[in-house]
């Protein structure tokens, strides 16, 4: 497994070896005792697996607040998409910024998001899905977002002049001087 640190720490970019011949390839895709010996020993509880039928469908920027906050790994089963972090911990010296990495079928790669990062991605191809582990349980009441298109944030979404598809959700997000954090960064 490739282990590739980003801007943001914490926020990790891991990539899985295929081994392939004629018929195709095989991957482990996730291994504890392999994340672990490179520090991550985040223990996931459950498994979440979405499709987006259209190029250019947003979703987020989620994220769960404590007691239920979430640390996600997350990949592409199918298609391509841009997986977004942003850093919501107050206090962090990196409140605001985000980081995306495209995750596809063809690279194989996922990425971790730690708690107090909430979480989104944009479709790069039709009848994308999105796999992800999860470290807690969902829990609908504590539930966030932040507004995919908040300018004090920035995301390059790489949509150019398509106009995205969105949930109401989404659409309605506040921006993150409106979003009273339920996070404070606590060091690194």
């Amino acid at each position: 497994m490739k282990i590739e640190q980003t801007p943001l720490p914490g926020v990790i970019i891991i990539t899985p070896a295929r081994l392939g011949d004629h018929r195709g390839f095989f991957s482990e895709s996730y291994s504890a005792k392999v994340l672990a010996e490179h520090g991550i020993t985040t223990q996931f509880v459950q498994d979440n697996h979405s499709l987006s039928m259209t190029r250019g469908t947003i979703r987020g920027l989620h994220f769960q607040a404590p007691p239920h906050a979430q640390d996600k790994l997350v990949r592409c089963g199918r298609g391509a998409l841009f997986d977004v972090a942003v850093d919501i911990r107050r206090g962090s010296p990196t409140y605001g910024q985000w980081f995306g990495v495209e995750l596809s079928f063809e690279n194989g790669k996922q990425l971790l998001v730690p708690a107090g990062f909430a979480h989104g991605f944009v479709t790069h191809a039709p009848e994308t899905e999105i796999i992800y582990k999860c470290s807690d349980y969902y829990a609908q009441e504590t539930e966030g977002a932040v507004a995919w298109d908040d300018p004090a944030v920035g995301i390059d979404w790489g949509l150019g002049d398509m106009t995205p598809v969105l949930s109401d959700k989404d659409a309605n997000a506040p921006s993150l001087a409106d979003l009273n954090s339920p996070f404070t960064f606590e060091g690194v």
